[in-house]
């Protein structure tokens, strides 16, 4: 299937798709096809991650895809467990060998878990092994700014891309800002909200009657327009179809606007506040 989608160009000049595929809990040969699914229906971003325990599956679905290995970009993560130095270089060639990858094309540290305070050290490992090859981009999941300004500051390396929780009942907005001024690309975990609540919210339903969508595209659509690059996850193929495809519509800015006022203080599905949490 072809759908053109757009690409954004990382701060280290490595083009991804401005949607990817999550893949959180998908697991085994039922797993492996619903990925096969997605990449068959046209993702080309695939976001996995050590501790999904499913870095195998993602790369058997790449196996029996039809669809060339350059032109798939695949994300793991370090989990907290393994950020000392050499275990974070085992623990980058164990992904590659879980998944059957010579390389990922990016690979994240999970979490800072900052009362360990050893996320520099995972970061050279990171920085060592793009440097090797097994890497061809480098970045962060849940940093905070102090964060990745002190990664900066010891290594001389930013992060091309920090993966937040994002979503219309947390907008991150002063984060995303941040990210905009120091060259970063936000990119949103549970974009949809993994709750259904957010689907059938009132002013999300008008704004997707008016349009002939669904709440689902539209919320993907405003994370784009946000600038921020989502990764929705779904076993179903048409599901699959109706996420990657929000790129025939505009939102206006008021509806924008009305999206970005369901934000709350409290919006975070799981209260993992990046400052005091702790990823193993």
């Amino acid at each position: 299937m072809s759908l053109s989608i757009p690409e954004i160009t990382l701060n280290d000049g490595i083009r991804v798709p401005a949607i990817g595929f999550g893949t959180y809990k998908l697991n085994g040969n039922e797993g492996a096809n619903a990925i096969n699914s997605a990449i068959h229906t046209g993702y080309r971003l695939i976001d996995t991650a050590y501790n999904y325990e499913n870095e195998g599956t993602v790369g058997e679905a790449v196996r029996r895809s039809s669809i060339p290995r350059e032109e798939l970009r695949i994300t793991s993560k370090l989990p907290g467990r393994y950020q000392s130095y050499d275990k974070a270089v085992a623990t980058i060639q164990e992904s590659l060998y879980r998944a059957n990858l010579e390389y990922y094309d990016l690979y994240l540290i999970h979490w800072p878990n900052p009362s360990q305070s050893t996320y520099v050290e995972a970061w050279q490992a990171l920085i060592d092994a793009k440097k090797w090859g097994l890497i061809r981009s480098i970045g962060v999941c849940n940093f905070l700014p102090e964060h990745i300004e002190r990664l900066e500051q010891e290594t001389g390396v930013k992060p091309s891309i920090n993966q937040i929780e994002l979503h219309p009942f947390f907008n991150q907005e002063q984060q995303r800002i941040w990210h905009g001024e120091n060259n970063i690309q936000t990119q949103s975990w549970s974009p949809l909200v993994r709750a259904n609540d957010v689907l059938e919210t009132e002013s999300i339903r008008k704004i997707a009657d008016y349009h002939q969508k669904t709440t689902s595209q539209v919320i993907l659509r405003w994370h784009y327009q946000l600038g921020a690059l989502p990764i929705p996850k779904s076993s179903s193929p048409e599901r699959q179809l109706e996420n990657i495809s929000i790129f025939d519509f505009t939102l206006s800015e008021s509806e924008m606007s009305s999206i970005a006022e369901l934000t709350r203080p409290d919006g975070r599905m799981n209260n993992q506040d990046p400052a005091i949490y702790e990823e193993f």
